[in-house]
């Protein structure tokens, strides 16, 4: 062709086509990006709050009951009771709790908005009764027990937590289908109220600690209610002036108050707990002088298998016991922000809110009294000090949570393509059966397309 290049051979020369530029590493070449990409893909993952509730809790439960075992027996036996005595109580109610775990697991949404008010209606009439000479019994002062007969008490307090939570979050939900909760009195009432007749009947029997946390539990609702700063401050500032009140007015409060940060038991041993739930963690050091071998729990340290088991952890398991501990707590209350965070549903975003709330403060205000942080409350660790008045409402709160997080879309989505390992349907007769879309179980199902998240 005119005008264009010849080569000696009288071809047109070869066009070359531009060199690519070099493409990035991709960071799988990284093991530590590569690590971190699987991790953030499997958190990520529908299941992955699903899977933290159901773990953390099994976990901590356990452990709790190991340690109840290991904390209790001296206690058991300076009582002439059987060295195991609470630990089969607690194991008892462990078992109790699980079926309330499981039946609260299975209920749906609806029986669950269902039973707010007849367990809110029952937990107000259990206060009532504490109150009636004859059947409400004193322990350590807090006059918040009902005898079932034998060695078996009941705390209505406990059940309280769980009314608040439930009927809240089903009051919050209703408000909220019917655009309500933009006018200030309608968030407030009948809220706050019902919260502070159930407040007034636990400070009757003098119980401050489970006051406290019924009040993070509504502080938790109404900051989900999306309350504005000043409603919300305002509400903060006549709950601070009551707890000042009814901390002045009582020496055995004030006494605690004085013990915050004491490294030495005081004029007639008035911080003896407290200092000596800091020699149980100092004595333990990195991973703890062995499960059973703690020194603190031989009439040293009261209320070791209760209020102060976090302190025997840290002398028999060590720093890492403690810290294993608080990772479990924090997974759960990063699973049940999560699943408040997700859902759609009002209800289940209150109610998630409300039992997180619940839990998460309950573990700080134990393990800050623990480390002299806090003022001693008088409050168990959730799931794992002894208890079952405690621990039974708890594990159902927990099954609450497993619910909401097994409803989210992608964890149904991801749920429905799990099918059991093996086994065929009953009814396939003979070797060469007829295959129905579900007639065969297997461990892998071709439905690998749908997946958009890699769940199994």
């Amino acid at each position: 062709m005119p005008g264009s290049p010849q080569s000696r051979t009288g071809r047109p020369p070869v066009q070359r086509a531009a060199k690519r530029p070099a493409a990035p590493v991709p960071p799988h070449d990284n093991p530590v990006l590569r690590l971190h990409h699987r991790l953030r893909r499997a958190w990520d993952r529908p299941l992955t709050a699903y899977y933290l509730i159901s773990g953390a809790g099994a976990l901590i439960t356990v452990l709790g009951l190991i340690m109840v075992y290991s904390a209790s027996q001296i206690t058991a036996l300076q009582l002439s009771l059987p060295g195991s005595y609470f630990f089969r109580k607690h194991f008892l109610a462990a078992l109790i709790g699980a079926g309330l775990l499981v039946a609260a697991m299975k209920m749906p949404v609806k029986l669950h908005r269902a039973l707010a008010y007849p367990i809110l209606a029952g937990a107000v009439c259990l206060m009532i009764l504490v109150q009636v000479p004859g059947i409400g019994v004193a322990v350590n002062g807090n006059q918040n027990w009902i005898a079932l007969g034998g060695s078996f008490q009941i705390q209505p307090s406990e059940f309280g937590k769980l009314a608040l939570v439930l009927w809240g979050a089903d009051l919050l939900a209703r408000k909220q289908d019917k655009k309500l909760l933009t006018q200030w009195k309608h968030m407030l009432v009948p809220l706050v109220p019902a919260a502070f007749m159930l407040l007034g009947l636990i400070m009757i029997g003098g119980d401050m600690g489970t006051a406290i946390i019924l009040t993070a539990i509504l502080f938790g609702l109404l900051w989900l209610a999306g309350a504005p700063t000043r409603l919300f401050a305002g509400v903060l500032s006549v709950a601070v002036l009551l707890g000042f009140i009814l901390i002045k007015t009582s020496p055995n409060r004030m006494a605690r108050l004085n013990c915050l940060g004491a490294t030495d038991p005081g004029p007639g041993d008035a911080c003896w707990q407290a200092v000596h739930g800091i020699y149980a963690l100092a004595s333990g050091g990195l991973f703890g002088s062995g499960l059973g071998a703690s020194v603190e729990k031989w009439g040293q340290l009261p209320e070791a298998h209760t209020d102060f088991i976090f302190a025997v952890t840290g002398e028999e398991l060590g720093l890492a016991g403690t810290l294993s501990v608080l990772a479990l707590f924090a997974a759960l209350g990063y699973a049940g922000i999560r699943v408040a965070g997700r859902t759609e549903d009002p209800f289940v975003r209150y109610a998630a809110g409300g039992v997180t709330t619940w839990i998460t403060a309950q573990a700080v205000i134990n393990i800050g009294a623990v480390l002299g942080l806090l003022p001693i409350a008088g409050v168990p660790l959730p799931l794992f000090s002894y208890g079952g008045s405690a621990l039974l409402p708890t594990m159902f709160a927990i099954g609450l949570l497993i619910a909401f997080a097994r409803d989210e879309p992608g964890a149904r989505a991801a749920l429905a393509l799990r099918q059991p390992r093996f086994g065929r349907k009953r009814g396939a007769r003979g070797p060469v059966a007829k295959r129905s879309p579900r007639s065969w179980n297997t461990m892998r199902r071709r439905a690998s397309k749908a997946r958009s998240s890699g769940e199994r």
